[in-house]
């Protein structure tokens, strides 16, 4: 599917795959080396993404992965491959602390926002949050009706039976406040990003659990009076950690394809990971590639929730920008590669995002023809080598400036690219007022009421589309409605 500037869905035509594809490379976080990834001899590709804790809304930093997570998917369905996608919803067991200590933050939300720790009120909690997290997604052009996104407490039992397991094989031991893997046991904890666990033993937390054999060794299972769910150990609510396995075995198997997350996961949470579920199977490789997206500065700083240093996907369309423009900046970095947002890099991405639009706008509404081959394989060729978006983007404007190419061959191959890109050059006359926007500098309360008329006639309510028209030209700004759309200039 794709989506206009408002979100809507539009049915989108099929597109030829790449005859010839090229390989394709992804950085691999277990090995630290650019390795040629390899589809599985039967089935689709079976991918994993970290997914939210869903105590309250997702900040922008938060949803760059899974802008990431959908550009690695994009990238493989483009090269022919069938992808199965997975994304947790973590609605109980995230302590403040990832190191399996602090308050439950699902449990520490419900006292926010006033209401009495039960797994009901949980449960609605999460379903509020992740209902705003889905909406998010879809703005940013990521079809939610083609993952899959397994909730934490639906899948208890399967918690239970993994920890079992893992008990059974003499991974797990009991103190106070729960039961616990013994990381000692595990050949190799710590592999992942070659973590030092020496280093950690010596007090990279403040606070450690005494009781514990191990600083590293993780909370299977936590007890708990007043809220969670019975056990062979007693009442409580499991593991943060455990979480993730159980519904990675049960949604795709014992052994994955790609696992991804956010590089302040590679040290505790996937670590953990591998050693639990490698445990649980007897050593078979949980997944063959991890892979972590790095994080995002607001104005050369750390987001931080706590402080009220972060942006938030309503905040970016409420200034009047199109979530399409965040996308089309993500796509300008690497995905390995730390980036600072500011609103004046948005504003860049946006006016870029205006020109492809603008373009596209000059060239036949329909195309039979195929992607020009050439263009097609600098491209493939880019987006293969560790979605190096950045460098698939730059073939794109390139790709403008030849003037060798007919019309409906350009447009097929700018449409081809726009598979993986997602930034929906589909249908730009039907998202954007563009060309007046592109053409003036525009306040952004006639950015928003603009729009806003534009929504009004599209469901042909024309009092309220000709009285904003009057508002605008009180401002000083002329609409002229024509075949590709409104436009806007300034009064003379």
């Amino acid at each position: 599917m794709i989506f206009d500037f408002f979100g809507r869905k539009n049915l989108k035509k099929k597109v030829a795959t790449p005859k010839s594809a090229a390989p394709i490379y992804l950085t691999n976080t277990l090995t630290g080396e650019k390795e040629e990834f390899t589809p599985p001899p039967i089935g689709p590709v079976k991918m994993y993404n970290c997914g939210p804790t869903v105590y309250d809304t997702q900040h922008i930093g938060n949803l760059s992965a899974f802008v990431s997570a959908s550009l690695l998917r994009n990238t493989l369905e483009y090269n022919g491959l069938e992808v199965k996608q997975v994304i947790n919803i973590t609605d109980v067991g995230h302590l403040t602390s990832d190191a399996d200590e602090g308050e439950d933050k699902m449990r520490g939300a419900l006292k926010r926002e006033g209401k009495k720790p039960t797994l009901e009120n949980m449960n609605e909690l999460a379903q509020k949050y992740t209902a705003v997290f889905r909406e998010d997604l879809e703005k940013l052009h990521i079809d939610t009706s083609k993952i899959e996104f397994p909730q934490a407490s639906k899948y208890v039992d399967a918690q239970i039976a993994f920890i079992q397991a893992l008990h059974d094989k003499g991974y797990t031991y009991e103190i106070k406040d729960g039961v616990y893997f013994d990381t000692s046991l595990f050949e190799g904890y710590g592999a992942l990003g070659n973590i030092d666990i020496e280093k950690q033993k010596k007090g990279a937390r403040t606070v450690v659990n005494k009781e514990k054999k191990h600083p590293s060794d993780f909370a299977l299972w936590k007890f708990s009076r007043t809220i969670g769910w019975d056990s062979p150990w007693g009442k409580g609510f499991p593991g943060w950690h455990i979480e993730c396995s159980a519904m990675i075995r049960s949604t795709l198997g014992e052994q994955i394809d790609i696992h991804t997350g956010g590089i302040e996961h590679i040290g505790v949470h996937h670590n953990n990971e591998i050693a639990q579920s490698e445990a649980a199977t007897g050593k078979k490789p949980l997944s063959r590639f991890w892979l972590h997206r790095a994080h995002i500065q607001l104005e050369g700083e750390k987001m931080a929730k706590s402080e009220g240093r972060v942006v938030y996907l309503s905040d970016i369309i409420e200034k009047g920008y199109s979530p399409l423009a965040f996308r089309y900046w993500l796509l300008q970095g690497h995905y390995r590669t730390p980036m600072n947002f500011t609103w004046e890099a948005l504003d860049a991405s946006q006016k870029a995002l205006w020109r492809l639009w603008k373009l596209r706008a000059t060239l036949p509404k329909e195309t039979s023809e195929a992607p020009d081959e050439t263009w097609q394989k600098q491209f493939r060729e880019k987006i293969n080598n560790d979605i190096d978006t950045a460098g698939a983007l730059a073939v794109l404007w390139d790709m403008t400036k030849d003037n060798t190419l007919e019309p409906e061959v350009f447009l097929a191959t700018l449409l081809d690219f726009d598979r993986v890109f997602m930034i929906g050059i589909e249908n730009p006359d039907k998202a954007v007022v563009e060309q007046a926007l592109s053409a003036t500098e525009v306040p952004e309360k006639i950015q928003k009421l603009l729009v806003e008329r534009e929504e009004a006639r599209e469901k042909k309510e024309w009092a309220r589309a000709d009285d904003i028209r009057k508002d605008i030209e009180k401002q000083g700004f002329e609409v002229k409605d024509t075949e590709k759309g409104p436009e806007l200039r300034k009064a003379k």
